[in-house]
């Protein structure tokens, strides 16, 4: 149990109406008239909504434990993507609205994080960083590379990204999958 009067940045807990809810920022504050309140900015694990609400300090919430799992990300059979625990050797089945944009940059057999609440799986965390080969991009012309131009190109997972003209087919591509950017040569 949490008691709203001892809420930290980073906690999450249960709000009784079934949101798990983390806490961004919180505020004691204590009014020169009228009863004392904390007033949180708090994030809905599940739906990514921000909201603003206040508690009575003495408002008590059951703790939740969001479970982070690593697992191997092993192929989409176009309804389902599949994954597999490499301890135990099980498979868990994730539809396609259950990961996010970012996942376009996950290639087979690499490992994901398998984020779930009492067992219900709410999310996929790709690797920070990942390298991709680029399959298909328009070649630079020389003298252009004095500006910050860039072009498109199409990655081996079929993602397409912005990088600068010097790149071309085949090469190998460091990319930061929060953003969705070109970092570097790999």
């Amino acid at each position: 149990m949490v008691v709203a009067g001892d809420f930290k940045n980073g906690i999450t807990f249960d709000d009784g109406q079934g949101n798990v809810l983390q806490i961004i920022e919180f505020q004691h504050v204590k009014p020169g008239k009228g009863a004392a309140f904390v007033r949180t900015k708090l994030k809905n694990v599940i739906s990514g909504a921000v909201t603003e609400r206040t508690f009575n300090p003495t408002d008590k919430f059951e703790n939740a434990y969001i479970e982070r799992k690593d697992m191997q990300y092993s192929y989409d059979d176009g309804d389902l993507y599949h994954f597999m625990d490499t301890e135990t050797w099980e498979e868990t089945l994730i539809p396609h609205d259950k990961v996010g944009e970012n996942f376009r940059f996950v290639k087979e057999e690499m490992m994901c994080k398998i984020i779930s609440y009492k067992g219900n799986v709410f999310g996929v965390e790709p690797p920070t960083f990942v390298e991709l080969a680029v399959t298909q991009t328009d070649p630079g012309f020389a003298g252009n590379t004095a500006t910050n131009t860039l072009k498109p190109a199409t990655l081996e997972t079929g993602a397409e990204i912005r990088v600068p003209l010097f790149i071309n087919e085949g090469d190998v591509l460091k990319i930061d999958t929060r953003t969705g950017e070109y970092l570097s040569r790999a």
